[in-house]
């Protein structure tokens, strides 16, 4: 049985068993989606977003996407991790001076994670064109902007939740501007924060059909004795438009920089109505995971930049099927 190290354990977990039948490794709530569209007064639609526990409820950073299709960071919390209210006034960044940091035009798919007692936001961010943004806070009242990581175009990243070697780590995936036609994960660390560097490719997209357009970053990586289980997301052409499936492997404890296990088969894929029909169809995005007893896990994801949702897997089941269906390792 592998064991989850250095994860804040979730008591209350949102849970269900898998169906009977169901042979799948990752099954989805019977009451999805668990946030539906027209939110609120201001937010027409939120997915693609991060939480995590914090002083006994659910405390993250939500995309919202206004009644004008504009899409910025809202602050949003739940008692259950399945009902949800969200801030109507867009998070306002300050700089390191305690200063309104500049405001941009968008700011999108934000993940969440704690790190040596802060929480870090990353997210998609207008810098001249779009890039990995950080931010810090302590108390998701006031948010700390970072010097950006990289620069454009690069989205989809996700920090890892200690440091590893001394350093920091990050996936991101490098792209254009839109919706681009290319995409690998990449790997970089860094000593402070502030610049990053040591960049490697971790893997190339199209080691299988569902993701021959472009691979990416999902929620932030679990740490386990079996080494990194990291959750993405890959595309995939089918003759008029693209589909978006949810993967997994999993890398060295050590050294990242090191794929021991990568799975050939998607692990969830656009299946129910909700995933298949919306604002952008056939998708299935991931960006944030909770941990709960006896390695049982809740994976939330954006459905057809529509909804958000939420599925179930436990650690073993996720790491068998990784090994089951493994080709980083195919003679």
């Amino acid at each position: 049985m592998a064991k989850v190290l250095n994860a804040k354990i979730v008591q209350n977990l949102p849970w269900e068993e898998r169906p009977e039948g169901y042979f799948l490794p990752v099954w989805r709530y019977s009451k999805n989606p668990i946030i539906n569209r027209n939110v609120n007064r201001v937010i027409e639609r939120t997915f693609n977003s991060g939480f995590v526990p914090f002083n006994g409820e659910f405390v993250g950073v939500f995309r919202g996407d206004n009644y004008a299709a504009q899409f910025n960071l809202y602050v949003g919390r739940s008692k259950d991790a399945l009902h949800f209210e969200l801030d109507e006034t867009p998070i306002q960044f300050v700089d390191k001076d305690g200063k309104p940091a500049s405001k941009n035009r968008y700011s999108y798919d934000p993940r969440v994670v704690e790190l040596e007692g802060s929480y870090y936001i990353i997210f998609a961010d207008e810098f001249d064109e779009v890039t990995i943004g950080i931010a810090k806070t302590d108390d998701f009242k006031t948010f700390t902007k970072l010097e950006y990581p990289f620069l454009p175009n690069c989205r989809n990243g996700a920090l890892f939740p200690r440091k590893i070697n001394g350093k920091y780590m990050m996936l991101s995936r490098p792209s254009d501007n839109a919706s681009s036609f290319f995409g690998n994960i990449f790997i970089s660390e860094s000593k402070d924060m502030e610049y990053w560097g040591h960049h490697r490719l971790l893997t190339r997209n199209c080691w299988a059909n569902w993701n021959n357009v472009k691979c990416g970053g999902g929620p932030i990586p679990i740490e386990t004795d079996e080494g990194w289980l990291v959750i993405i997301h890959g595309v995939f052409y089918n003759v008029n438009t693209y589909v978006y499936s949810m993967g997994a492997m999993i890398l060295d404890r050590d050294d990242p920089t090191k794929i021991l296990y990568k799975c050939k088969n998607f692990i969830l894929t656009p299946q129910e109505p909700y995933e298949i029909n919306g604002h952008t169809p056939n998708v299935v995005f991931p960006t944030n995971v909770l941990v709960g007893e006896n390695g049982k896990l809740a994976i939330y994801y954006g459905a057809a930049d529509d909804c958000t949702c939420v599925a179930f897997t436990t650690v073993d089941t996720l790491i068998d099927y990784i090994k089951e269906h493994d080709c980083q390792n195919q003679k």
